[in-house]
């Protein structure tokens, strides 16, 4: 069974999380202001309400941030979506992504969705043995390790793109090392009153530029590691 087979026999759902319900979320977030088909398509396709728990599944697709536990949420899917999209944006396709917060392994399960090779690190150990469960349910061969996210995954760099799903006060340099000439680096930046997504383009000479695309809130950046 081929990834998209498993991914709609397990999308199918009934009342709020039937497949209708799935479409009215991607036309909000068309209205909303995301473009890219392909970033819809695996927003239809990925089944949101098996990355929430099962209390919460008849909110899972909703425009809204969800709690997970661990003080932690699910992303808002227009912010998911939009950070993806802005992944995207270059004319060379990202081959290789690392994400800096697992979570719940929404995001991470989207952009394996798009055919992207994977990489993610969770520092809570709990929220990331939960996630490698719904990895393997849903057949996506995504590579996880639990560990500090504000130091990245540098033996498996350089890569050509990086999105980062908690906010840091500023930029985290040993993240901008890991990005490869040519990459795009995506992330919330900011306190907790004032966060704004910033997207990063490192040039083949190494010179970074950054773009504000969105105010967020996203919750903080934290060193160090929980079992």
């Amino acid at each position: 069974m081929t990834l998209r087979m498993r991914l709609q026999a397990d999308a199918i759902g009934t009342g709020m999380t039937s497949q209708r319900v799935r479409d009215r979320l991607v036309d909000r977030l068309r209205e909303n202001g995301i473009r890219d088909e392909r970033v819809l398509n695996a927003i239809r396709t990925v089944p949101r309400h098996l990355f929430v728990d099962e209390a919460l599944a008849t909110r899972a697709y909703e425009d809204t941030a969800l709690p997970i536990g661990h003080g932690q949420t699910i992303s808002q899917p227009w912010v998911v979506a939009k950070m993806t999209e802005a992944l995207l944006e270059n004319e060379k396709l990202p081959v290789k992504v690392l994400e800096v917060g697992t979570g719940s392994g929404y995001q991470a399960a989207i952009l394996a969705a798009l055919g992207l090779e994977v990489h993610t690190v969770e520092r809570i150990g709990e929220l990331l043995r939960t996630a490698r469960k719904r990895f393997r349910q849903l057949g996506m061969n995504i590579r996880s390790k639990h560990d500090d996210g504000r130091i990245g995954w540098p033996e498996n760099g350089p890569f050509d793109a990086i999105i980062v799903t908690a906010a840091a006060p500023a930029l985290v340099e040993a993240l901008t090392e890991q990005l490869a000439p040519g990459g795009t680096l995506v992330a919330p930046v900011g306190g907790p009153s004032s966060q704004s997504l910033l997207k990063l383009r490192k040039d083949a000479d190494g010179v970074i530029t950054q773009q504000s695309l969105a105010p967020v809130v996203f919750v903080p950046l934290l060193s160090g590691m929980i079992d």
